[in-house]
């Protein structure tokens, strides 16, 4: 038995299945979903996707696709998706853009603190704060937030750095280093959060993935609850243990970045690991 037991432990596809951790498919209500990786790769369907989609349609089921990119808009999202041929509505779209407009306007309410925010960042952050009701100024902002561009500014981030040792709050909306591009990666919010801080010696607070806070306030779209709400995701590093600390059913697919060799790396585990999201079909 003790023997059983070391194996268990030393193989990365064992997944634990007592009662007091694993959830089936049919006593999930709630899907939270990673984007690429998950449903889509390089702008392809990962095959199973539009079927899984159509199957939490047919079943009633309550669903978000989350991503930490916060360039676009949900109705931008929407659009590439179905050029890719996965019809999702910008309604179940949850993007880090999202989760940080709803945290500050939550930290705004009820508090002294001021709705003037200096952003840098694209559509799919300032329309975001502004529908959640933000001032987007360079005079004396109450917070300063970063989000994802494909040309940051020198004199936006010099700008930021001064705002911020003035006293503004500083936010980021995910913590990715890097991104990607045609010609190989790029600077992303991480990177361009590690020169701010280095400059002001602020941290930022970071909103997105492996934040468990993106989660929290995607359940909250959905009114969906932590003990019958599953996580699909491609990362151990962002998807998975934000659902582990999130308190939900993870699941990763081996259809992304993750490896099957990977898993034993890390000192935790999803509730179930699968090839691609085509082998859910027949839990749900």
């Amino acid at each position: 038995m003790a023997q059983q037991q070391a194996d268990h432990r030393d193989n990365p596809d064992h997944v634990r299945s007592s009662k007091s951790v694993y959830r089936s498919g049919q006593e999930i209500e709630c899907w939270l979903t990673d984007m690429d990786g998950v449903l889509v790769h390089e702008n392809q369907p990962i095959p199973g996707a539009a079927e899984l989609i159509q199957r939490w349609v047919d079943t009633s089921r309550r669903f978000l696709v989350l991503t930490n990119n916060s360039i676009f808009t949900p109705r931008d999202l929407a659009a590439r998706l179905k050029s890719s041929g996965l019809e999702i509505p910008e309604e179940n779209i949850w993007t880090s853009a999202l989760a940080t407009a709803q945290f500050l306007k939550d930290q705004v309410q009820g508090s002294d603190s001021g709705n003037r925010a200096y952003t840098i960042g694209e559509a799919g952050l300032t329309t975001a704060l502004h529908e959640a009701g933000f001032i987007l100024t360079d005079q004396d902002p109450d917070f300063v937030v970063l989000g994802e561009t494909r040309t940051y500014s020198f004199e936006a981030i010099t700008m930021a750095i001064r705002l911020i040792l003035g006293g503004a709050r500083f936010i980021a909306t995910n913590p990715d280093a890097t991104g990607p591009s045609k010609d190989g990666p790029m600077p992303a919010t991480g990177a361009i959060a590690a020169l701010i801080t280095k400059a002001t010696g602020r941290e930022p607070y970071i909103v997105g993935k492996p934040n468990p806070m993106m989660f929290r306030s995607a359940m909250n779209q959905i009114d969906a609850h932590s003990e019958t709400t599953a996580m699909i995701g491609d990362r151990m590093d962002t998807d998975i243990i934000a659902g582990m600390e999130a308190g939900l059913h993870t699941v990763l697919v081996l259809s992304g970045i993750t490896h099957k060799d990977d898993i034993a790396a890390y000192p935790f585990r999803p509730n179930q690991i699968l090839n691609s999201v085509a082998d859910l079909k027949n839990q749900i």
